[in-house]
């Protein structure tokens, strides 16, 4: 028991939010008239990205307490998941802030602190020699890497009962939702 609440390990877990907020979304999705029936249920929607919320929180401290080792903060390490993508591609703070859907003083400090440390470099941009384009470096990558295989143990734990159908699956599902939100940013 944590929190006053049950973990049950079994069976579906309930909902973590207001039950009186769920049940107000259901009672509104109960109202649909029948033309509406392939309407989505708002209720199963909020509770579906409620999960990703609390799975992406449980498994970014998971993730946080492996890399402690590697010494990489966690939101360099998301940085440098951005950067090994497209490694030739030069970023600007403010490119980074829009796709990390961040504050750009942050991502300025954050920035800063892995070009001090290497683990990226900066250079003028040839159109406008104000702006400056951020690269990985090969540090950068290395450490990316290193990063990599210190999680990888954790996530193979994660999916250890899961198939590869399974997996793919999910991994359909949760593109198509990916992809959905980053088209209407």
């Amino acid at each position: 028991m944590r929190n006053g609440r049950t973990r049950r390990r079994a069976a579906h877990s309930t909902h973590y939010c207001e039950p009186d907020l769920i049940l107000a979304m259901k009672d509104q999705s109960d109202n649909r008239s029948a033309a509406d029936n392939d309407a989505i249920d708002p209720a199963l929607g909020f509770r579906i990205v409620n999960w990703i919320g609390i799975i992406e929180q449980l498994a970014r401290n998971k993730a946080n307490r492996e890399l402690a080792e590697t010494g990489l903060p966690w939101n360099q390490f998301i940085l440098l998941n951005h950067f090994s993508h497209r490694p030739a591609e030069g970023k600007t703070v403010t490119g980074v802030a829009r796709a990390m859907q961040q504050q750009q003083p942050g991502v300025t400090k954050t920035m800063k602190a892995m070009v001090d440390a290497g683990l990226l470099r900066h250079e003028p941009d040839p159109g406008d020699g104000r702006i400056k384009r951020h690269f990985i470096t090969d540090f950068g990558k290395h450490r990316h890497r290193e990063a990599v295989k210190c999680i990888l143990p954790g996530i193979g734990w994660l999916f250890q009962d899961w198939t590869e159908d399974e997996m793919t699956k999910l991994f359909g599902q949760l593109d198509r939702l990916k992809v959905r939100l980053d088209d209407n940013r």
